[in-house]
């Protein structure tokens, strides 16, 4: 969430200030979209070029400007008004905005905005307007970082846009985990990557040596847990954002997998295999001491914690098949909660504490869906040959997963969906990706 502030604030992995404040505050409008479970029709919006302030900013204004554009119309409650239509020009940042021009092109809101560069620092101002009102919504912000952080400062204006629009945190101005894949089918070579939620800004954090899987990014963005096969038998390591402070985590004798970060990103949950048995256990990343949460001879894995941190989710195979099952935090006996028909998998909880994200195999396909705690309601968001691996966006209203096609020329692929099930979209990674992992919004 954007919060205005007097101090600059760390730049997540990236180490730079970015720096909001507010300026002319104004009462808050009552134009925002409802976002409900039936059709939305896309909230028309214009957006024109943000306007050079000061020093060499055209270029970076332009950047800034495409990247709100990308953002916003990316989540499928935005329509842009395109720059051909407009009858109206913004080449004055503090100038009165003639809102008959925008009316006229049925533009409901128009961002304006304006790009200054000093050194190598940028400062961008914007303000959001009801078109029909005539009237600002809410106070204009101002975000001061590095020039070579734009990417980051658009997606801060995005998502102080998106969250005046629908009344919920945005989620542009975050990080991904995955895994990179490269090499012919049967050879692959796996890295583990980070990116942009919008997979720009990539970069491999591990050389490809050794064959990885199943990252877990913390929600600061600051760490990634994962499996490494650097060893006989696979490990638990942990890793810097930047690909820095690698270490093994829990070192056991028996096979051990990645899971998640509790809350406060001091401990995770993996799984240990013993005997044919897999259980859960607590692992302290200070001390690299575990503690054992299930004690069942079945095979419990991919557990996650509830955002609070009082009870985690996973899934067993204790009754036979593969199901989602909630637990205390402390350990003990779980809950099942799937109940439907078919198999369930890798379920995550919502950042919002609301819903369960899940894998489901059914009638020879596989399924993302949702669920509330309780096992209720249940919903199937996406279908195909194989959907796996969902994860939550910060603020618990999109998924990221992953879709592998068939055939030796095939692969797999990131993308994300509505938690009602519109607006799928492939992320790009330049090249095949599985497995992702969200951040919360960056600092």
């Amino acid at each position: 969430m954007v919060r205005p502030t007097r101090r600059g604030v760390l730049l997540g992995a990236s180490a730079a200030a970015l720096l909001a404040r507010p300026f002319a505050a104004v009462a808050q409008s009552p134009l925002r979209i409802e976002i409900t479970e039936g059709v939305i029709e896309p909230m028309p919006i214009a957006v024109p070029p943000f306007v050079p302030d000061a020093g060499a900013a055209a270029e970076t204004a332009g950047r800034i400007t495409q990247v709100v554009i990308d953002d916003l119309v990316g989540t499928g409650l935005f329509r842009e008004v395109p720059r051909q239509a407009h009858i109206g020009t913004i080449s004055n940042f503090d100038a009165p905005v003639q809102f008959a021009d925008w009316k006229a092109i049925n533009a409901q809101a128009l961002v304006t905005g304006a790009v200054g560069v000093n050194g190598g620092q940028a400062v961008v101002r914007f303000r959001l307007w009801d078109v029909f009102a005539q009237a600002p919504l809410g106070e204009g912000l101002r975000f001061d970082g590095p020039v070579a952080s734009w990417r980051r400062l658009a997606h801060k204006v995005a998502d102080a846009i998106y969250a005046r629009l629908t009344g919920e945190g945005g989620y542009f101005d975050s990080r991904v985990a995955y895994v990179a894949e490269s090499g012919p089918k049967a050879q692959r070579r796996t890295q583990i990557a980070a990116m942009d939620y919008d997979g720009a800004n990539a970069a491999m954090l591990t050389d490809g040596s050794a064959l990885v899987f199943g990252p877990s990014m913390a929600r600061s963005a600051q760490r990634i847990l994962f499996t490494g096969y650097e060893s006989r038998k696979p490990g638990v390591y942990l890793i810097g954002a930047g690909g820095g402070g690698r270490r093994r985590i829990a070192s056991t004798e028996e096979i051990s997998l990645a899971g998640s970060f509790s809350p406060n990103e001091s401990q995770a949950l993996i799984s240990v295999s013993q005997g044919g048995a897999s259980n859960i256990y607590l692992a302290d990343l200070g001390s690299g001491s575990a503690r054992q949460l299930t004690r069942t001879s079945a095979i419990d894995t991919s557990p996650s914690f509830s955002p609070d941190g009082s009870q985690i989710v996973y899934e067993s195979d204790q009754g036979g098949t593969q199901q989602v099952y909630v637990m205390g935090a402390g350990g003990g006996e779980g809950r099942r909660i799937s109940f439907g028909e078919g198999r369930y998998a890798t379920p995550a909880w919502s950042p919002r504490g609301d819903l369960i994200a899940f894998t489901k195999m059914t009638g020879g396909r596989f399924h993302i869906g949702v669920m509330r705690p309780d096992g209720s309601g249940e919903k199937l968001l996406t279908a195909s040959y194989l959907d796996q691996g969902p994860t939550w966006a910060p603020n618990g209203r999109v998924l990221m997963f992953y879709r592998e096609t068939p055939g030796d020329s095939g692969g797999p692929s990131i993308y994300t969906v509505d938690v009602t099930g519109r607006n799928l979209r492939q992320v790009p990674t330049g090249g095949f990706a599985a497995a992702p992992s969200w951040s919360g919004l960056l600092a």
